[in-house]
């Protein structure tokens, strides 16, 4: 049976490392980004470049995207030139930019009309994740789509699950970005602490990190802070659009989230003092520095 052919929009710090698993895994790449630049290593290395959105929708029949934000989205599958206006019939989209559920459940309502089936399947695992393969994939949408597409997820990804239906995949990251903002406080706080008390902090984080307060955020981007390093595996600015999201979600559903609430504006003040570009992890030298 012939392989389907792949396309591929966004080639930026995640979706460089997916699509060169799926090269990896011997499908056909078709890919596309606002910056040609950025895509340069992976046409080098086999991928097919597309000149538009529209075009890449004409040569490939299940298409990934994984950008911005979800005005991007939006424009994305519903402009004038849109994903959706350009596909043919029976294509399968699956969005994994981190985006607001409603308009998840918006894009699969207008692609059923079409005839094409649309899944939302957000990630999590940072660049690191997207690097090993060993991605945490949050999938909304049908079960039968979800059959078929698993094993381009399992080369990519490590923990896949459906959540249910449209929009499912999103409100599931949502309550990941809410586990991750707090989680984030506490590790720059600890770190700052013990820093201040005078302790090694890399011998402190051999006590720590296999204990109860285990976690990504401890293991991975703890050492980046008493590094210094606060290159991107995530961007703030990013992160930032994530807890808006889930603050407003949570509002819809009549909920209060104080902390999500005070780790958005603690990064925003790192935003604000241009940093918006830097990983995640340096919200650590809000503490650092103040």
């Amino acid at each position: 049976m012939t392989q389907p052919r792949i396309g591929f929009i966004g080639t930026g710090v995640m979706g460089k490392s997916m699509i060169r698993h799926l090269m990896k895994g011997g499908y056909d790449l078709y890919i596309y980004n606002r910056t040609k630049d950025k895509a340069r290593e992976l046409i080098n290395e086999g991928a097919h470049w597309c000149e538009t959105p529209g075009e890449l929708a004409e040569s490939a029949s299940i298409i990934f995207t994984i950008v911005g934000y979800p005005s991007d989205v939006e424009e994305l599958y519903l402009g004038k030139d849109g994903l959706l206006n350009r596909a043919s019939r029976g294509a399968t989209f699956v969005d994994m930019t981190t985006s607001k559920p409603t308009l998840a459940q918006r894009l699969y309502e207008e692609a059923s009309k079409r005839e094409m089936h649309m899944m939302d399947a957000p990630v999590s695992g940072g660049d690191v994740g997207a690097k090993q393969g060993t991605l945490a994939i949050m999938v909304g949408g049908e079960k039968a789509v979800f059959d078929t597409l698993l094993p381009l997820f399992r080369l990519f990804g490590e923990n896949i699950q459906l959540q249910g239906r449209a929009g499912a995949g999103q409100y599931t990251k949502m309550t990941n970005q809410i586990a991750v903002a707090g989680t984030m406080l506490g590790v720059s706080e600890a770190l700052a602490y013990a820093k201040t008390s005078g302790l090694d902090q890399d011998n402190v984080l051999k006590s720590i990190q296999t204990g109860a307060a285990r976690s990504f955020a401890l293991s991975e981007l703890a050492p980046r802070m008493v590094k210094g390093d606060f290159e991107p595996g995530f961007y703030i600015k990013h992160f930032i659009k994530d807890m808006r999201i889930a603050i407003e979600s949570a509002e819809e559903l009549g909920l209060k989230m104080p902390g999500l609430s005070l780790a958005k504006e603690l990064y925003e003040k790192l935003a604000e003092t241009g940093q918006e570009n830097a990983g995640t992890q340096a919200l650590y030298t809000y503490y650092i520095n103040h």
